[in-house]
């Protein structure tokens, strides 16, 4: 049996998940069937929302897509068996039970954004970004019974540039994950192939970033906030609360770009001030932070220079 003609059911949820899958039915994989998560209401209107891949699916003309509450549930199970699936494909997805990723004779692959071992967890970009590597990659690997554990299929190596942001390094993740998904379906197609078995001792994590995790930290160096806002960069987005402590008003920021500069000053770590009427600086551990890019609450985004023709601010500022 061909690559091509194999039975795949393909898993995701968000935005990559439908990349790659448009990728494979416009490249004439067998998908039989779509596995995403349940229709969610959003918004203030809380109208029903549907995740990207199920939208995908539904404009690639895929009617088979499967929502199950429960991936243990013996309905969603016995109809994964109808199918006879010959392999299956996840791409951010949750933990699966082994009677739904041993199901496939061929077994169960997962693409991961991260160069494995390094960066198990939820967040594997944002973090490789914010510890400042310089590396990264995406992976193919086996599901196990453990998160981001399996044996590896194969590996793509990816440089982080000085530039790099979330969400360019998302697209170009997006983009050399097309390649990799298809040379692991070959490889497994062809059967007779090695797999790496991952190391288990703890790597560099990357949990889940909580809103309380994306404000910016002043004491730490310029060059450790630089890669803080840019491994944020545009959601969830590095944030800051900064207090006029006369007029007792709170101003908060979502912070896009900064960039660092090593020189003395009078200011306290944390505080904020306008420049020449349009810079906004900011005193961290190691020198000055300008803010370049940002959004003030309740605004659009913008340049410094034109939100500061906004703001009426005497003085400096206190971050919170």
């Amino acid at each position: 049996m061909t690559a091509k003609e194999l039975r795949i059911i393909f898993y995701g949820t968000p935005e990559i998940a439908a990349i790659e899958l448009e990728h494979l039915v416009k490249e004439g994989y067998n998908i039989v069937a779509v596995v995403t998560n349940v229709d969610k209401p959003m918004g203030r209107g809380k109208k029903i929302a549907y995740s990207e891949v199920k939208q995908k699916a539904l404009d690639l003309g895929i009617n088979n897509i499967l929502q199950p509450e429960s991936m243990k549930n013996p309905e969603f199970i016995d109809t994964l068996q109808a199918l006879k699936p010959d392999l299956q494909i996840v791409v951010a997805f949750r933990m699966m039970p082994k009677v739904v990723y041993a199901l496939p004779e061929l077994g169960t692959f997962n693409l991961h954004t991260s160069f494995l071992p390094n960066y198990r967890g939820a967040a594997p970009i944002n973090w490789a970004i914010i510890n400042g590597e310089k590396k990264t990659g995406v992976t193919t690997f086996l599901l196990n019974d453990k998160i981001d554990c399996g044996e590896i299929l194969l590996q793509k190596e990816i440089e982080i540039k000085r530039e790099t942001d979330f969400e360019s390094l998302y697209y170009e993740m997006a983009e050399k994950g097309k390649t990799l998904i298809e040379d692991t379906i070959n490889l497994i197609s062809k059967g007779n192939f090695s797999t790496i078995p991952q190391t288990q001792e703890p790597t560099k994590p990357a949990p889940k970033i909580f809103k309380e995790d994306t404000f910016i930290d002043w004491n730490k160096t310029g060059e450790d906030i630089y890669n803080f806002v840019r491994g944020l960069c545009p959601v969830p987005a590095a944030k800051v609360i900064f207090t006029d402590v006369d007029l007792n008003k709170d101003y908060e920021f979502k912070v896009f770009k900064v960039e660092h500069k090593q020189c003395n000053t009078d200011k306290e770590i944390g505080d904020f001030w306008i420049e020449n009427n349009k810079n906004l600086m900011v005193k961290c551990k190691d020198g000055i932070v300008e803010l370049l890019d940002l959004q003030l609450s309740g605004k659009k985004r913008m340049l410094s220079s034109e939100l500061v023709k906004g703001l009426k601010i005497n003085g400096v500022l206190k971050s919170k």
